[in-house]
C-alpha cells in the first residue's frame, strides 16, 4: 500500500487560450491608450468655462489689454487660456487645451489659435473649429477687463 495521497490534476489551459488572454490584455492597454485622447475632447464642453478645460480661476491678472493685439491674441500658457481681441476693445477667452488631444495651442495668427499637434485651427472670434481633425470649439473662459486689466473670473 502506498501513503502517496493522489492530488487532482492540474489543468494547464490550451495555448489558444493562452494566446488569446495576451491578445485581448494587449488590445485592452492599446484601447486605453486611445481612449485618453478622447477623454480629454469629451471633457471639453463649450458650456464649461476654462477653469474645467485646464485654466486656473480665482480673479487672476492674466495681463494687461495692451498686451493682446487687436485681430490677434495671446497665450497665457500657466494659466491654461488664449485671450483674442477679435476687434478693438472687444476681448474673448477661451481654454488654450485643444479639443482633438488635448495639445496646447501654440500662436494666434491670421484671424486663428491654431494647434501644433496636428493643424486644428479655431476662431479668435468665437473659438470655432476653423481647420483640423478638432471635433469642437474652444470652451469659453469667463474674463473681466478692468481698466487695462485682464482677469481670469
Amino acid at each position: 500500500m502506498s501513503t502517496e495521497s493522489q492530488s487532482p490534476p492540474v489543468q494547464v489551459p490550451a495555448r489558444r487560450t493562452v494566446i488569446a488572454c495576451v491578445g485581448a490584455a494587449g488590445l485592452a492597454a492599446a484601447l486605453t491608450a486611445c481612449g485618453g485622447s478622447s477623454d480629454s475632447a469629451s471633457s471639453a464642453d463649450p458650456a464649461t468655462p476654462a477653469g474645467d478645460g485646464g485654466a486656473k480661476g480665482g480673479g487672476s491678472v492674466l495681463g494687461t489689454t495692451s498686451e493682446v493685439p487687436q485681430g490677434g491674441g495671446k497665450i497665457f500658457a500657466k494659466e491654461g487660456v488664449v485671450v483674442t481681441q477679435p476687434t478693438a476693445g472687444q476681448f474673448k477667452a477661451f481654454s488654450a487645451k485643444c479639443t482633438h488631444q488635448g495639445c496646447a495651442v501654440s500662436s494666434v495668427s491670421g484671424g486663428t489659435i491654431n494647434c501644433p499637434c496636428h493643424g486644428s485651427k479655431f476662431d479668435v472670434t468665437d473659438g470655432s473649429v476653423k481647420g483640423g481633425p478638432a471635433p469642437s470649439p474652444l470652451p469659453p473662459a469667463a474674463i473681466k477687463v478692468e481698466g487695462g486689466s485682464i482677469k481670469l473670473v
